[in-house]
């Protein structure tokens, strides 16, 4: 076995194997005694063909190119052993020939990961402070959730449950057909199209109206993109919510129930505050894992970060699929191609990476025994 080495980093190695006859000679025989079980040789009992009358009829190419899924990778690891490499992940696999044998294989070797000087890290975790106001904004939120909704004698305002018809289209197209859909109008709702919600503000119960409204250049069905949608709108019914007093009554009915609205304040006022503490103990930790990367170098093979975006791609896919969408119409929905697609998740890739490597470096520097699992799962949290 003849192998050449080429280095161009020290994280990478390329290795280019070449096999003598006496090196495949096992691996036909391993070969043949794969194939002459499944073959029908004229004269020969299923199985009893000898080697040379099965290489005669089949050729020594086709066992060959059996032999190739155990050959090169059994040969790659006694290469790696010879040449005293190890191998961080799956190298990269070329069959270059097979009269005789060859092959290419870029390996990508252990990451050299330096990390910063900890000790001189400052950090500063924010301080907590729940105002009334954030109070009251979440009381606010339990009134109206509390509230049931009733029939509105008056207007469409913004936060009323509304049933709409609703027909648009675009260029003579019909791109929007929903009868009897509820839909509730609000500043900030983008949705069918910007601007949509403030239209119906004033019509009233059984009134139509039309009205045309610009596609925004940034919108996910980028075939419509900066285009013109004339819409038609009739208001069946118009609902308002009927906000509770906030009293002792209103606490008791909240949730498990509190004795009185200074208990279901203070009890407020405590979940706010833990929720506050655990936000400032969460950035504080990301306010060290980013300055923990901003200081540390890594040297990491290409085909490593390449590899953990092909990942992160299949994760998003499989996803993407659970939710019953085929990868093409999401593409379609998001107005990118595959190739946009995974250079738009490409730096998210490289920052998981490079976090999980600075992580398990931390942890083998400080003499932490960590599962590589639990690496990752902190850093997907």
């Amino acid at each position: 076995m003849n192998i050449t080495t080429e280095s161009a980093s020290p994280t990478e190695v390329t290795l280019s194997v070449e096999l003598d006859t006496e090196d495949v000679e096992p691996f036909i025989t391993r070969s043949y005694q794969r194939l002459v079980g499944r073959v029908q040789i004229p004269g020969f009992r299923r199985g009893k063909a000898p080697r040379s009358i099965v290489e005669r009829q089949l050729g020594r190419s086709a066992l060959i190119q059996e032999a190739l899924d155990f050959m090169v990778p059994e040969t790659l690891e006694e290469a790696l052993k010879r040449e005293n490499l190890r191998a961080f992940m799956e190298p990269d696999l070329e069959i270059l020939d097979v009269e005789p044998v060859s092959f290419k294989a870029v390996v990508p070797l252990e990451p050299v990961v330096e990390l910063g000087d900890l000790s001189s890290f400052r950090l500063e975790r924010q301080p907590v402070e729940v105002t009334d106001e954030q109070v009251g904004e979440v009381m606010e939120r339990l009134r109206y959730d509390a509230a049931p909704w009733e029939p509105a004698d008056r207007p469409v305002q913004l936060g009323d449950l509304l049933t709409l018809d609703v027909e648009g289209t675009i260029g003579g197209e019909k791109v929007i057909d929903d009868q009897g859909i509820d839909f509730v109008p609000q500043m900030d709702n983008p949705l069918p199209i910007p601007g949509f919600s403030v239209c119906l503000e004033g019509m009233s119960e059984g009134q139509e109206k039309e009205f045309t409204l610009s596609i925004p250049e940034e919108h996910h069905h980028a075939q419509y993109s900066g285009q013109e949608c004339h819409l038609r709108v009739r208001v069946i019914a118009v609902k308002k919510k009927l906000l509770p007093e906030l009293d002792d009554e209103f606490a008791k009915g909240v949730r498990d129930g509190y004795e009185s609205l200074g208990a279901l304040t203070d009890h407020l006022r405590q979940q706010l505050t833990e929720s506050a503490e655990a936000a400032s103990l969460r950035q504080l930790e990301q306010d060290g894992m980013d300055e923990l990367l901003r200081t540390s170098t890594l040297q990491v093979s290409g085909l490593i970060y390449q590899r953990e975006l092909d990942k992160m791609y299949e994760e998003r896919e499989r996803t993407i699929r659970g939710r019953s969408l085929d990868m093409d119409s999401y593409l379609s929905y998001i107005g990118k191609t595959e190739d946009e697609w995974r250079e738009q998740l490409r730096p998210q890739s490289e920052l998981r990476l490079n976090t999980y490597l600075v992580l398990r470096r931390l942890a083998q520097q400080e003499g932490i025994d960590v599962d590589p699992e639990e690496i990752e799962a902190e850093i997907d949290s």
